[in-house]
């Protein structure tokens, strides 16, 4: 199992896991979710549930991480496997990370 913490506008807003049968996992955190001064981070992941499960990494997350020459040359620096996505997600760790989103480790 993997996880990062996700932070929207530097307000942590909830958490992303790989599961340990490579599913995802996002779960909005609670004071997050209770505030309605607080947006969606993603039209896909809506404030309607406060949990998403999906068998792929969510496209809004996958689309956050690079492309083409970009993409090897990350996964090059990071030494990280290129079709390892969250893998790489996990590398890009407040690097690199278009938008207002940015990404925290979390040791498990």
């Amino acid at each position: 199992m993997r996880a990062v913490k996700v932070f929207s506008h530097n307000i942590l807003t909830g958490i992303l896991t790989e599961n340990n049968d490579g599913s995802f996992t996002f779960h909005y955190e609670d004071n997050y979710y209770k505030n309605p001064e607080y947006s969606s981070i993603s039209l896909t992941l809506p404030k309607t549930q406060q949990k998403f499960h999906s068998n792929t990494l969510f496209p809004f997350f996958f689309n956050i991480l690079s492309e083409g020459v970009n993409k090897q040359i990350q996964s090059r620096i990071f030494k990280t496997d290129e079709e390892d996505s969250f893998g790489l997600l996990m590398a890009l760790e407040k690097n690199d990370i278009i938008g207002a989103v940015t990404i925290e480790k979390i040791e498990v």
